[in-house]
């Protein structure tokens, strides 16, 4: 354990140059009392590791000092092919770097562990997209993509009802549930976006300085809930059956459900609750009750009760 916390020091120290001990301390999980002892350890067992004084100092290596415990064990053979998803790669244009990455590192490992990336593909797969979906890769996210790994500035016109234009500093970009999202700054606010309501991008011909200290599985992490809610700009009031309270989950955002559930009002008689189901539109809303048919009756708004009847009636004369 502590040779493999050794071995990850002098790796992190030669991949990013000069580190604190608090940073090294949590990127290894341990106390900075630690880091001190295992620096001594490393400096007795001949690792030019020194530290430098100052408020930028830290701890680096000897400039030119390269350590070979570079070599990777099968687990980790195995783990670099399972990061290397092909879906999402291909869609953001990376197909042919992603290719070419595989096949550098299968040249660089010794024959024991070649199989590695057959066996991780016969027993891991990622497919990303919701069940009852057709995704389709956006038309501009291998546009997208670039401007995220090269800082480019971009002007950007995004559809929201309306179309707006923004002028946008690209930091990342997620897919969830196969929809990719583009997270940009614009100004000093940091935003998303679904990349499929992107209409244009054009790069200013400005890059911008990415914020060290942004994270980005972190920032989606923290702000995939505000987002949605932000999604939800209307709300409806309805009454559902207890089979309806069932099926909500099936049929809405689970934010729009955790709110509804929360806000519904003691059931009647019959078991029906009365609740206030936040949505992205009407339109949306529209789709929503259709599919829970019988189980849901809309009481406001008043448009979007008549439009419901309107269906219900000609629903009925196709059966009657």
């Amino acid at each position: 354990m502590r040779a493999a916390r050794l071995i990850n020091l002098v790796l992190l120290l030669q991949s990013r140059g000069t580190m604190t001990a608090a940073e090294l301390a949590g990127e290894l999980e341990v106390s900075e009392r630690t880091v001190y002892r295992d620096v001594v350890e490393l400096s007795a067992a001949g690792v030019p590791v020194y530290a430098e004084q100052g408020r930028a100092g830290g701890y680096r290596l000897v400039d030119g000092y390269r350590t070979r415990l570079t070599g990777l064990s099968r687990a980790e053979a195995e783990a670099v092919f399972l990061a290397g998803l092909p879906g999402p790669a291909s869609e953001m244009g990376l197909t042919e770097p992603a290719r070419a990455a595989r096949l550098k590192i299968l040249a660089a490992l010794p024959p024991g562990l070649r199989e590695a990336s057959q066996r991780a593909g016969q027993r891991f797969h990622l497919d990303a997209p919701g069940w009852f979906q057709d995704p389709q890769t956006p038309p501009l996210l291998a546009e997208l993509t670039q401007a995220v790994w090269h800082d480019r500035v971009l002007t950007m016109r995004y559809r929201r009802g309306d179309e707006v234009t923004r002028t946008v500093s690209p930091y990342g970009l997620v897919l969830k549930n196969g929809v990719w999202y583009l997270v940009g700054a614009v100004g000093e606010d940091l935003r998303s976006y679904r990349v499929d309501r992107i209409t244009a991008v054009e790069p200013t011909g400005d890059t911008f300085a990415r914020d060290p200290a942004f994270d980005l599985p972190s920032f989606w992490a923290a702000r995939a809930v505000d987002f949605v809610r932000q999604m939800l700009r209307e709300v409806i009031t309805v009454r559902l059956s207890p089979s309806g309270v069932r099926l909500l989950r099936f049929v809405a955002e689970t934010v729009a459900v955790g709110e509804a559930l929360a806000a519904a009002q003691e059931p009647d008689a019959d078991g029906w609750v009365r609740t206030r189901l936040p949505v992205e539109s009407l339109e949306v809303a529209y789709s929503y009750v259709l599919r829970l048919g019988p189980e849901a009756e809309v009481l406001e708004p008043a448009s979007l009760r008549a439009r419901l009847a309107e269906a219900a009636a000609r629903t009925a004369a196709l059966y009657r």
